[in-house]
């Protein structure tokens, strides 16, 4: 079976997270070469949700592209951790590119993906207490979503290898038309796990906006 034969009327969705932690400056933190002016020092990152999922087969790179005035904008990863580290003192748009690998024979064969986030550097909300170091966590969350996946991107992202499932095909090269009990199983645990993650998520988001309404009646008090 070729590796690059695609799998029809089927998605694989990858949940992601990324973003940006910004902290003021400190002497301390201050090297030889940092401007004068920069103010905070900032990391943005790429990567997966879930520790189970990996995409290093996958990705060949993934790039940054910062503002102009930086030395070397376009800042490339070819390992995990995907994240860039810098200072600066103004907040901008960074381009975050996933660069696959290009391999049709062995059967990965996907567009690039390209995300657009706005650094930032300060709170969102002037309302909410400002932390001692000024920490700011910007972090979005999204999916990366592969339509008619091959069979090797198939088995890079469930660890399943469509043609080692315990289910005698008709024909093999319909594999696509056939209606199999496993898939549901499969696909019903996988959407399981990521409910539970947007549970967790959502329940850490409402304690922390209950915290903020506390801290915000305390300031009005």
């Amino acid at each position: 079976m070729s590796h690059a034969r695609r799998i029809k009327h089927i998605s694989i969705s990858v949940p992601i997270m990324y973003g940006n932690h910004a902290v003021r400056l400190t002497d301390d933190m201050r090297k030889p070469t940092t401007p004068p002016d920069h103010t905070h020092e900032w990391t943005v990152f790429f990567k997966p949700v879930l520790n189970d999922i990996d995409l290093t087969p996958l990705i060949k790179k993934v790039t940054f592209k910062l503002h102009e005035t930086y030395e070397n904008p376009v800042r490339s990863i070819e390992h995990p951790p995907y994240q860039v580290t810098e200072t600066g003192w103004g907040e901008f748009e960074i381009i975050i590119k996933l660069h696959f690998n290009s391999n049709v024979e062995f059967g990965i064969n996907e567009k690039n993906f390209q995300i657009f986030h706005a650094l930032k550097l300060h709170p969102f909300n002037p309302q909410v207490p400002v932390k001692p170091d000024g920490e700011v966590n910007s972090v979005l969350y999204d999916e990366l979503v592969f339509n008619e996946p091959t069979d090797r991107v198939f088995e890079i992202l469930t660890r399943k290898p469509v043609n080692l499932l315990p289910y005698e095909l008709s024909n093999p090269d319909k594999r696509d038309q056939e209606y199999i009990r496993l898939d549901e199983i499969d696909e019903v645990n996988r959407l399981e796990v990521y409910i539970n993650k947007v549970k967790d998520e959502i329940e850490n988001q409402r304690d922390q906006y209950k915290d903020l309404e506390q801290q915000k009646l305390a300031l009005l008090q």
